[in-house]
């Protein structure tokens, strides 16, 4: 399957990749609800909560009520007093506004301007619900909004820019030292699944789908129970299995880079489904593939390998040294 130019790739446009499989742009703000007084303790009601987010911004947006996903805090009896009621998730899949002209005429100048416009144009989104007074039920309470740090391409990047600047420092001997790895967690498992094979994710279809971004040198791929910030505070309903977490480590750094870029602010979608996947993904700072036992049983041999010559050395010469002219090894003779 070819696949265009990651570089060139306008931020609202869909990118269909291997297994059916088709990342789709969207916007997601972490929501953060908090008393307009520190002496609210009433549990919030998530359904009219809803209600009045959703007519604040229908002059300006329209959002599903299932995009706007809202978990008050049960546990009011040991909140401080600096800590939310409620916690939410707003989903803008609707970009036609912002869509550019499609076509060969894209290339990585318009890209480039279509990107800047999308980030200015979520920057206005943040800044209007961001601090906004919210009444419900005659209590005031006060939104907090922000662009989540999966989402935020630049952020990372600022990340890991600083994190390899000081690694980089007297780099001649090892070479200079960039990211290579990214980390995803909360795709289904059955869509990296061999079909009618089994439900767990497959290696080799996780490969195959990835390898369209570039060349990889270590890929892993598990089930994971990680539901982010949108966990069920219960755990009841969550069922094992049913996402996995997948590892990718490229070859070369533009290919982590433009596809890190390209999984940024996407949700991704199966062919004939309905659900879509709003997984979050960013950068390895841990070194995932450099502590495997693989990669370590690879160091250990490296480090071994000089001190097992030199542990010989010493020995030849001793056995030499006892083996001069004047005193020849002595012969044994069957009596």
């Amino acid at each position: 399957m070819s696949i265009r130019p990651l570089d060139s790739l306008p931020p609202t446009e869909t990118l269909e990749i291997e297994n059916g499989l088709s990342l789709v742009p969207r916007v997601r703000l972490d929501l953060t609800v908090y008393p307009a007084s520190p002496s609210v303790t009433k549990p919030i009601d998530e359904w009219k909560l809803k209600r009045t987010l959703i007519d604040f911004l229908k002059n300006s947006l329209f959002v599903p009520e299932e995009d706007l996903r809202i978990r008050r805090v049960k546990d009011l009896k040991n909140r401080k007093r600096d800590d939310p009621l409620a916690l939410g998730t707003l989903f803008i899949r609707d970009l036609g506004s912002l869509a550019g002209t499609k076509g060969e005429k894209n290339d990585g100048e318009d890209a480039k301007k279509a990107l800047e416009e999308f980030f200015d144009w979520r920057r206005r989104i943040v800044e209007k619900m961001d601090g906004i007074e919210l009444n419900i039920e005659g209590l005031k309470f006060r939104l907090k909004a922000a662009v989540p740090a999966s989402d935020d391409f630049d952020g990372m990047k600022k990340d890991w820019e600083e994190f390899y600047a000081l690694r980089n420092r007297g780099y001649s001997k090892s070479g200079r030292h960039e990211p290579d790895t990214i980390v995803i967690r909360g795709v289904p498992s059955r869509w990296f699944a061999e079909p009618r094979v089994s439900s767990k994710p497959s290696m080799l279809v996780t490969h195959t789908i990835f390898s369209t971004f570039g060349r990889i040198r270590n890929l892993n791929v598990a089930e994971d129970d990680y539901l982010g910030k949108d966990a069920d505070e219960d755990g009841a309903d969550i069922i094992s299995g049913l996402h996995c977490k997948i590892v990718v480590q490229f070859e070369k750094f533009w290919d982590f880079y433009n596809t890190l870029k390209v999984l940024c602010c996407r949700s991704l979608q199966k062919q004939g489904s309905r659900l879509w996947a709003d997984f979050e993904v960013t950068w390895d700072r841990d070194g995932f593939f450099r502590n495997t036992p693989s990669q370590i049983q690879k160091r250990s041999g490296r480090e071994m390998a000089p001190a097992h010559y030199r542990s010989e050395a010493p020995r030849r010469q001793q056995h030499i040294s006892r083996l001069s002219s004047d005193d020849m090894p002595r012969k044994r003779f069957k009596e």
